[in-house]
């Protein structure tokens, strides 16, 4: 792997981030913010099951913590499992830093590594928006 299998992707939002992440950390958010992975989701035997462009889709955060981490695994219909790292960060004038960290899966070709960043740009825009 290379510095370009790796786009870090980031976004600004004037919310402190204990109330970014207190947002974007309840999956029954994804579908108002995160319509590239969920256009719904719901809970299913204590597994948040989504319908997306993907198909259906379960998708795995990290526990609740106070350190903003919101890695989740999105496992797709075929079975594979993709891990997305996603923190929110302190910034020195109260405002949030949003940062999601999209690696290149095998086989990607640059187009699709470059609709995959647009879409997660385009859903970190989405959560920008509602919490301002």
């Amino acid at each position: 792997m290379n510095s370009s299998d790796a786009r870090h992707i980031s976004v600004a939002i004037n919310r402190s981030p204990r109330e970014v992440y207190d947002f974007a950390s309840k999956p029954e958010n994804l579908p108002r913010w995160a319509r590239g992975l969920a256009g719904s989701i719901e809970n299913v035997g204590g597994e948040w099951i989504a319908k997306s462009a993907m198909g259906t889709v379960r998708v795995r955060f990290v526990e609740p913590n106070t350190f903003g981490v919101l890695d989740h695994d999105v496992t797709l219909e075929s079975g594979v499992s993709v891990h997305n790292s996603m923190r929110v960060v302190a910034r020195d004038d109260g405002r949030s830093e949003v940062i999601f960290t999209l690696f290149r899966r095998p086989g990607v070709s640059d187009a699709e590594f470059d609709a995959d960043a647009g879409a997660v740009e385009k859903d970190l825009g989405a959560l920008k928006e509602i919490l301002e």
